[in-house]
């Protein structure tokens, strides 16, 4: 996939992530926030995969 499109995924699981972490903190739901917490890990690593691609250019 191109970088445009791995940022794009990075950054909505980014903030899923962050908005299941927050309703998880707000109901005390550990579950929840723990989702929330890996989902936003998950997105964190596709934005950074975006950019090495985006370094890279058309060498990958």
């Amino acid at each position: 996939m191109g970088e445009f499109t791995e940022k794009a995924k990075g950054l909505a699981n980014e903030a899923a992530g962050n908005a299941k972490q927050a309703i998880g903190k707000a109901t005390d739901n550990e579950r929840l926030r723990a989702e929330g917490a890996a989902q936003e890990r998950k997105g964190e690593a596709q934005n950074l995969k975006g950019k090495v691609a985006g370094a890279l250019g058309d060498k990958i």
